[in-house]
């Protein structure tokens, strides 16, 4: 089995997709390698995590979404990031000439190998060679990416097209009052109809959702959000203070309530024809 990732599949890998969607769930890993020796201790390193998140949508394959989840931590690779997003300030060597240095994920220490934990902690007390760098996304990044890649064309070839729902969780404090942010890459990476079905549905159940701020999207929906290549792409930011204890990382009595109502809007996304309403 890949340390890279796993997938869940409604009905068995053989079976044909039941629907368009395919669910990713790329920073709730919890796999640390011996390698990574950081700096921090383990919980606050851990508070990097989108804890609990693939536990909350684990009732999508059984209603028609194969889910694809990263198994490791997302501070030894982010598989959320352009490979290519290299940060000069934690290798000893120079950059490749591709390298993206100038991204602004990049600058804030976020890069596909992240320089700083959550709250801004330098993850390392030292420089990585950039082989270490390169490594982590041969072994972790490409092989991902490769699965969902798949994933994705067999969802298009079986309904002519392919929905991507890329799911995370943000800090209460990232969007004071919002329950949800959907980011759609500012309506680059789906149809309106995508978001709007899932806003509507969220705010059925009473949740409060925003648009594109703070968090837009990232490399997923950026890269796989092709609506005219029949590919759309949704990132879903859920609001920790719903289901989680941001110091402990331990789940509160709110994440029951809040995984049955993901469980319902799953179903209602796994019920929708999605063809009339993505391809016009």
């Amino acid at each position: 089995m890949s340390t890279a990732f796993d997938i869940c599949w409604p009905g068995g890998e053989a079976a044909a997709p039941p629907t368009p969607l395919v669910f990713a769930s790329p920073h709730s890993g919890r796999l640390y390698p011996d390698d990574m020796n950081p700096a921090l201790d383990a919980l606050r390193i851990r508070r990097s995590e989108d804890a609990k998140v693939d536990e909350l949508i684990d009732q999508a394959p059984a209603l028609g979404a194969p889910v694809i989840r990263a198994l490791t931590a997302r501070a030894y690779l982010d598989v959320n990031r352009d490979p290519g997003e290299l940060d000069p300030r934690l290798f000893r060597e120079a950059l490749p000439a591709e390298a993206r240095a100038l991204s602004p994920r990049v600058a804030a220490g976020l890069g596909v190998v992240a320089r700083v934990a959550s709250g801004g902690a330098e993850i390392y007390d030292r420089r990585l060679s950039l082989e270490e760098g390169l490594s982590r996304i041969a072994r972790v990044h490409a092989p991902y990416h490769d699965a969902l890649s798949r994933l994705l064309a067999r969802a298009r070839a079986a309904h002519g097209l392919a929905v991507l729902i890329d799911w995370h969780s943000m800090p209460q404090s990232a969007a004071p009052g919002v329950d949800f942010v959907l980011g759609d890459r500012f309506g680059a990476a789906c149809s309106p109809a995508l978001t709007a079905a899932v806003e509507r549905l969220l705010g059925e159940a009473g949740y409060r959702t925003a648009r594109n701020a703070p968090f837009a999207g990232g490399y997923t929906t950026e890269h796989y959000g092709r609506p005219d290549r029949r590919t759309h792409a949704l990132q879903v930011e859920i609001n920790r203070g719903l289901y989680l204890d941001e110091v402990r990382l331990e789940t509160t009595a709110g994440f029951g309530r809040l995984r049955e109502t993901l469980g319902r809007l799953i179903a209602r996304l796994a019920e929708t024809d999605w063809r009339p309403l993505l391809q016009s």
